[in-house]
């Protein structure tokens, strides 16, 4: 990763920056994927944002960053925040956030910097930022826990801030109303979160966008009395639960994919890390640790980096290879880390299918 990230940059436009940022004495920090300004910067006399006041920039050239884009949109007026999207090789994603004090200023920026050629062939899109942020999962068992929920969250999708549960007469089950780092960071679990709970929990939820949210960080489910039909706290998994771990957790030539347990109807299964339930499953069957090769292959217009695998495991004939998807993190280490799980999760998969047997 690390040659890959020195032939990608172009690094008199990486120097320029820090030139910049040294003698600006302006301030940034990288999180959740994100370069952050301000919010609000260390000086500031003007209103707080309201509604309508954060436009949405896209087609930024990719070694174009703050020393520029900054200058830029506070010409307009001064800005309470600008978030730049990054990769993890250094280079940005191609669009970026700009936050005013008011949406009279937002609207003159639209106004002013739609159709700006930053460069020769690159016009910058300025439009007015839709910043829906949480998103509504419906359907939850009624023993859903906050922070099993918010945890399994943020191992499936990037940008997970954090989560609130609601429960009532009129509601089926739990609902959550999640909160993300940004509106494309909701938007992309919005498209993947139904089909990833419904592979590794055999649940059918709902999602949809959630327009109106007052959430404080430490909200959390009301109590109920049993009687509404809510538990107050998990079942106790059954001694087959993907959580235990004796070898019975993963049979070995499983031929088909196991299905959530009767008992489970009402509670929501949270599995250990994929990397740790392929090496449980390893020893059981007396083969060696897995050995993982992960190789960078490249970026998909979706924001997803592809990357491809080769895990070795000790007493098998042929080598498992194949392709795994992740959104860019804060850090190479990270995203490693990430794709890890994912192409151990791919290999479990394979056992459940009976494509191959240790």
């Amino acid at each position: 990763f690390d040659d890959l990230t020195v032939s990608v940059l172009n690094q008199e436009r990486v120097q320029a920056l820090e030139i910049w940022l040294k003698t600006t004495n302006t301030k940034i920090i990288q999180v959740n994927g994100q370069r952050k300004y301000g919010g609000p910067p260390e000086v500031w006399d003007g209103p707080t944002p309201g509604s309508r006041c954060e436009v949405f920039i896209s087609q930024i050239p990719r070694d174009v960053y703050e020393d520029l884009l900054i200058p830029l949109f506070s010409s307009v007026g001064p800005l309470w925040e600008f978030r730049l999207m990054m990769n993890f090789s250094g280079q940005n994603r191609g669009f970026a956030y700009a936050k005013y004090g008011s949406s009279a200023v937002a609207t003159e920026a639209i106004r002013l910097l739609h159709g700006h050629m930053l460069e020769p062939g690159f016009c910058l899109s300025v439009r007015r930022s839709t910043e829906k942020r949480h998103l509504c999962i419906g359907d939850l068992p009624a023993a859903t826990r906050q922070e099993d929920l918010l945890q399994v969250l943020r191992r499936l999708a990037d940008g997970v801030e954090r989560v609130s549960l609601k429960a009532g007469p009129d509601i089926d089950g739990v609902t959550a109303i999640v909160a993300f780092s940004s509106h494309h960071t909701a938007a992309m679990a919005k498209k993947m979160l139904v089909e990833a709970f419904k592979k590794q929990f055999s649940l059918n939820i709902s999602i949809k966008w959630q327009s109106t949210v007052k959430l404080s960080p430490d909200e959390a489910l009301p109590p109920r009395k049993p009687s509404k039909g809510l538990l107050l706290s998990p079942p106790r998994p059954p001694r087959y639960s993907l959580k235990s771990p004796q070898p019975s957790v993963l049979p070995p030539r499983m031929a088909h994919p196991p299905c959530v347990p009767p008992g489970f109807s009402r509670a929501v299964v949270f599995p250990a890390s994929p990397v740790m339930l392929l090496r449980k499953m390893c020893e059981a069957n007396g083969a060696g640790q897995p050995l993982y090769e992960m190789h960078y292959s490249h970026a998909g217009p979706d924001g997803f980096l592809y990357l491809t695998y080769t895990v070795y495991i000790p007493g098998t004939i042929m080598p498992l290879k194949g392709l795994v998807t992740v959104l860019p993190g804060p850090s190479a280490t990270t995203m490693m880390e990430e794709a890890q799980q994912a192409t151990a999760q791919q290999v479990l998969q394979r056992l459940y299918n009976n494509q191959f047997t240790l």
